[in-house]
């Protein structure tokens, strides 16, 4: 039975692990910054350039297949595995919330092929694909279950939720039942903590960042590295930069110490930037000790201009989040 394998980037180990005749680990996070658009996204996936972008294509991770060597370079996604006669499609995701957006996108992407949709499995992989070692990716028993109808119509609102210009329609997935896609909800609710809270105007990374530098963590290393201090699952190490920078800027910044440089540096230099975040030694302002203990409100004095899914949140428009009360504040 020929088999792909459709992942996140954190499951390209799978690669490796002889599960799948090819494993496919799709590139796009949708955790931070603007959305790519849907044209955007076609294109990756039928095989197509677009201008602006970079030239990357859904194949450029793929390695070379025994039984069709490099052809699946010149071909999109479903075309390839009809033309190789592909008999399942699995798709594994984790339940971080970076994985399941993937897997809401790419569902959405399969249910209007209908030579995909009609083999398209569902692993529910209930550990994290990032960091698991080759036996367990290899040998560990996973749960396979088909997708059906009604699942890819989930997947489609939930993507499209997700898309919105306000975060309401993701708030209201929390009252919904989505019995083959059992880690969404958590991860939907994951992603809303990261709306600024209605006490301190910082999202819940952002809330931790404080805590340990509060409690003594001044180095960027061990705050930033995967499976470090900062228990976050929404962000990976190269996002949590821009957002310790937004608290480190700003007419009244939350931490100090941040290496000025950084200032000057280009995003896309990605050395320079390493090093200028090791020489930081990171405290917390006085401004930032009352932000942390609810007695001032971070986004009253500074400003925000950050993309959560499709929505564009600015000082204007500053949707927030309840955690405790579990609900959506307006602005």
């Amino acid at each position: 039975m020929k088999r792909v394998i459709l992942t996140s980037p954190s499951g390209v180990g799978l690669t490796y692990a002889d599960r799948a005749d090819m494993v496919v680990p799709l590139i796009f996070r949708f955790v931070w910054g603007p959305l790519p658009t849907s044209h955007h996204l076609g294109e990756y996936l039928t095989g197509g350039y677009f201008r602006g972008d970079p030239e990357v294509r859904w194949s450029d991770l793929v390695a070379r297949s025994p039984q069709s060597g490099l052809a699946h370079k010149e071909l999109g996604l479903v075309w390839f595995c009809k033309a190789y006669g592909v008999e399942e499609i699995e798709l594994w995701f984790d339940p971080s919330p970076s994985n399941q957006l993937q897997l809401v996108w790419i569902l959405d992407y399969l249910r209007s092929e209908p030579y995909a949709a009609e083999r398209t499995k569902l692993r529910l992989v209930d550990f994290d694909l990032l960091g698991a070692d080759g036996d367990r990716l290899r040998d560990h028993a996973i749960r396979q279950l088909e997708v059906t109808e009604p699942d890819f119509e989930d997947a489609r609102i939930a993507w499209e939720a997700y898309r919105s210009p306000t975060p309401e329609l993701v708030s209201g997935l929390l009252n919904r039942e989505f019995h083959t896609l059992p880690f969404l909800k958590p991860a939907m609710e994951e992603l809303l903590a990261e709306l600024p809270s209605p006490a301190s105007g910082l999202g819940a990374t952002e809330a931790q960042l404080l805590d340990l530098i509060a409690k003594g963590h001044n180095r960027t290393k061990e705050l930033f590295e995967p499976g470090g201090l900062l228990e976050t699952r929404v962000f990976d190490q190269w996002e949590l930069g821009p957002l310790l920078e937004g608290l480190a800027s700003g007419p009244m910044p939350a931490i100090a110490g941040l290496d000025p440089k950084l200032s000057t540096l280009p995003r896309h230099d990605a050395r320079g930037r390493n090093a200028a975040y090791r020489r930081s030694r990171l405290s917390l302002t006085e401004f930032g000790q009352a932000v942390l203990a609810g007695r001032e409100d971070f986004r009253r004095h500074n400003p925000i201009r950050r993309w959560w899914g499709g929505t564009l949140l600015t000082n204007e428009r500053l949707w927030r989040w309840d955690r405790e009360g579990r609900s959506l504040v307006s602005p």
